[in-house]
């Protein structure tokens, strides 16, 4: 079995910064959020989140921040509205508190409240304010 990698997604990155400032997520650091694609990741998810616990945080000095793997197999094969809308799902599960904790499936993640975010995002580049 071929081992599993790690790759640093730089553009992905950018958007997740545009899709911040767009839709004015505040609360969340586009700074402190990282992208990784995986390959050869036998998982069944198309993509993650992982906030950095307040151990570490502690211990280590560092401040909160999270990192969206997106497994790249099935990432990348999604239309363009598809990735967005999970792009906008694992930032959903970043609390208000931007704590390095994660907001557990519910109504901040749910089909309803990403459609209705995609909906802002997409209305607002089509009026020019983004």
């Amino acid at each position: 079995m071929a081992k599993l990698r790690y790759e640093r997604d730089p553009d992905t990155e950018k958007l997740v910064r545009k899709i911040v400032v767009c839709l004015r997520l505040d609360w969340i650091d586009p700074s402190r959020v990282y992208v990784v694609k995986s390959r050869k990741s036998a998982s069944n998810a198309i993509a993650r989140i992982y906030g950095l616990p307040k151990v570490f945080q502690v211990s280590l000095g560092l401040e909160p921040c999270y990192v969206i793997e997106l497994i790249s197999e099935k990432f990348d094969r999604l239309p363009e509205e598809e990735k967005i809308k999970v792009l906008l799902h694992e930032l959903m599960h970043i609390p208000k508190t931007f704590s390095g904790g994660l907001r557990p499936h519910g109504r901040y993640t749910s089909k309803r409240t990403i459609d209705k975010l995609y909906a802002m995002l997409r209305d607002a580049k089509k009026s020019g304010s983004c």
